[in-house]
């Protein structure tokens, strides 16, 4: 099943798509200089979870927009966008709760110190979940 979409359109798209892998070449970038930067883990967890959606989901998007646009796959154009599509929702749920069920478990183990500490919500509230 061919995808024929009218030339001006098809040059916008590609265009976001474009777009859309540099914002998440951007997003890498400064994931990496705040891996590199910040101070303590949960800083470093921050910076990194910037990476993943940024870095990963916003590019997922943009290379189906371009697969679309160009129609390069032919016949599977339709299945790799949809599926990179997919892949990026995957990992916008999966990535937030894998990262707090780490920052969960490093604060419960307490190796890394949460400095500078303002305010403790799951010591006021006793225990959190």
């Amino acid at each position: 099943m061919e995808i024929n979409i009218p030339s001006p359109i098809s040059d916008v798209v590609l265009l976001i798509g474009m777009v859309l892998v540099s914002i998440g070449a951007v997003c890498d970038l400064l994931a990496s200089i705040g891996l590199l930067r910040f101070r303590n883990f949960f800083l470093r967890m921050h910076a990194a979870t910037v990476g993943i959606i940024g870095g990963a989901v916003v590019p997922l998007i943009g290379v189906g927009l371009i697969a679309l646009s160009l129609n390069a796959f032919g016949s599977f154009t339709l299945p790799f966008t949809l599926l990179s599509i997919a892949t990026a929702s995957f990992i916008m749920v999966v990535a937030p709760i894998a990262t707090h069920a780490l920052a969960n478990a490093a604060y419960r183990a307490s190796t890394p110190k949460p400095e500078p500490l303002i305010y403790d919500a799951i010591k006021e509230e006793g225990g959190g979940s």
